[in-house]
């Protein structure tokens, strides 16, 4: 099935926005188009089969003067918002036979009846009250031409939409903007110069926002409101929140106050907070590298702006819960560390809490085991950028910004995406509540238990582990990554796994010392006085096995190990680790 949008033209002078979405809600077309011919050629490919046109344009219209029903009823409750529908009658010359949108329908064969089950229909729909309901603003956006705003302004607010509508990734349902077309219509907006170039991509951005809702009168009919009827005309739009406010006008401080400000704020930084979010996953994971321990995988996002904006538009007994939001919602940069074992959790936050700056600290899971249950069990970190790194180039886009850390096991993670799947993305009858109540928490239980249980396995193969076979595999002339695995495990029996592309690495760096068996290896090591070196490098978190080993290696072959090509990359740090090991000398 197909979901169309048209943001239709009052004339074949103007050009008409185009866009198909699929079942997926990703964009597969965008185009523009003047003619009705055209308009029907470009959209004839998608309404063969089951498809919804959602058209910007009233369809149906009987009324000789003023305006429809269908407008006085969604006047009523978005006018406030700057989102009121302008009078459609038969006085007015493009309505005095039948609508330009009927028109257009009728020739694809489409029905208009809103309530109907045929498999192709078409339906009127209004972006203003769209965007206010499905983003939460105070009012409507203002990138429309109208006389006394400027281009400046104007683009703003345009690249403000763009920014919600690809918020709407993660939306239920979805809005899927991964189309070359899109990409394009974005730059054109940031780099358009004259009012006649930001139409063209207005148009086209409101038939995609047509299109999604088509998508979202379909998936999500319980949060739809359709004004007026068949007979007399209707809207169809996403159903206004019952706690939504107007922003009052002329406030002193609307800057800081006003929910929509903020959003603007935030559409203009998010993209540079994308790339503040990868920064930090590069610094997160190069910290973990570097202490040796194991962990599945490091992921980052920049808050969408749609998320954004239902935040800081949330409200308390009336009253905004975030008056400042760009600077009280501190979880525009998150980032999420998944550890294999439930000890590792502890182990990350010890580590970060060595190398960033904390700023906040909370123990989900002991928070929810404090209350007596079971459930949601994550460790979360507000942190920010350490003084000894804010001076660094690399950390440039990091300076100022915090970033929220959630750390959790597979298994928390697996228990936590998909309750909140099934909470905030399904539909759970009142009378069946109880019921899942009480099957997640029989779920976290289970998984709590289980990931007891891996703790322990870990633990004993950990102490069982003695020795590895020597026997050669083939003809590489490095020592196994998993003949060290079980080494080290001897070796160093109170340390944790390391990841396993870890022991790979760190044997051949060994192969380039000229160590080639695991006999020579330990015969390196056992000058290593192991007490004095833990003593001197002061672990504040328990080091990978790997790492214990690299800070062996260090100690023995001193300035020989720095200036190794494999350790290239990292002699900065090298160095500052083999002054720490030769402070005492």
């Amino acid at each position: 099935m197909y979901f169309i949008g048209v943001d239709l033209a009052w004339g074949v002078r103007r050009p008409t926005g185009l866009a198909v979405l699929d079942e997926e809600g990703r964009l597969v077309h965008v185009s523009a188009a003047k003619t009705d011919d055209e308009i029907v050629a470009a959209l004839e490919p998608y309404v063969a089969d089951d498809c919804l046109v959602a058209i910007d344009a009233p369809l149906i219209v009987t009324n000789p003067t003023g305006n429809r029903p269908a407008e006085a009823a969604l006047n009523k409750d978005f006018a406030r918002f700057d989102a009121g529908a302008h009078p459609a009658n038969t006085s007015k010359p493009e309505f005095s036979e039948q609508p330009r949108g009927a028109r257009i329908a009728a020739r694809l064969g489409l029905d208009l009846n809103p309530r109907s089950g045929r498999r192709r229909r078409a339906i009127e729909v209004y972006p203003h009250p769209a965007t206010v309901a499905l983003f939460r603003l105070g009012r409507t956006l203002k990138y429309k031409h109208k006389s006394g705003r400027d281009i400046d302004q104007l683009r703003a607010e345009l690249v403000v939409l763009l920014g919600l509508l690809e918020g709407l990734a993660s939306a239920d349902p979805p809005l899927l903007l991964d189309d070359p077309a899109w990409l394009a219509l974005r730059t054109a907006a940031e780099s358009a110069v004259r009012k006649s170039e930001l139409r063209v991509v207005e148009d086209q951005v409101d038939a995609v926002l047509c299109a999604y809702i088509g998508l979202f009168a379909t998936r999500a009919p319980d949060r739809t409101t359709t004004y007026g009827d068949f007979a007399t005309g209707y809207i169809v739009t996403p159903t206004l929140p019952d706690d939504l406010r107007p922003t009052p006008r002329g406030r002193a401080g609307a800057r800081i106050q006003d929910p929509a400000s903020a959003v603007r704020e935030y559409a203009a930084i998010q993209p540079i907070l994308q790339e503040a979010a990868e920064q930090y996953v590069q610094l997160v994971t190069s910290i973990l590298d570097d202490a040796g321990i194991n962990y599945l995988t490091v992921t980052s996002r920049a808050k969408s702006v749609a998320s954004f904006a239902a935040k800081a538009a949330r409200t308390v007994d009336g009253r905004q819960v975030f008056t400042d939001p760009l600077r009280q919602i501190t979880d525009q940069i998150g980032l999420r560390v998944i550890t294999y074992v439930h000890s590792d959790v502890q182990a990350v936050a010890d580590l970060l809490d060595d190398q960033v700056v904390v700023l906040d600290d909370r123990d989900m899971g002991e928070e929810t085991a404090s209350e007596g249950r079971f459930g949601y069990a994550s460790r979360h970190l507000l942190v920010s950028l350490d003084p000894a790194r804010e001076g660094q180039a690399a950390y440039e886009l990091l300076r100022g910004r915090q970033a929220q850390i959630q750390i959790r096991t597979v298994l928390q993670h697996a228990w936590a995406e998909f309750e909140h799947d099934i909470r905030y993305k399904g539909t759970i009858p009142s009378e069946h509540v109880p019921d899942f109540d009480r099957r997640f928490t029989l779920a976290a239980g289970l998984l709590e238990l289980a990931d007891r249980e891996f703790s322990t396995i870990r633990d004993r193969l950990r102490q069982g582990v003695t020795s590895a076979s020597t026997e050669a595999v083939d003809d590489d002339p490095r020592i196994s990554p998993r003949e060290l695995a079980a080494f080290l495990a001897g070796q160093y029996a109170d340390a944790g796994w390391s990841r396993t592309d870890h022991y790979g690495w760190i044997s051949g760096v060994i192969l380039e010392l000229g160590i080639t068996s695991l006999t020579e290896l330990g015969d390196a090591l056992r000058s290593v006085d192991e007490e004095t070196l833990m003593a001197r490098m002061d672990y504040r978190y328990p080091p990978g096995a790997v790492r214990r080993l690299d800070d062996a290696l260090l100690w023995v072959y001193g300035d020989t190990y720095v200036e190794l090509r494999a350790n290239a990359h990292r002699a900065p740090g090298l160095r500052a680790r083999l002054a720490r090991m030769r402070d005492s000398d």
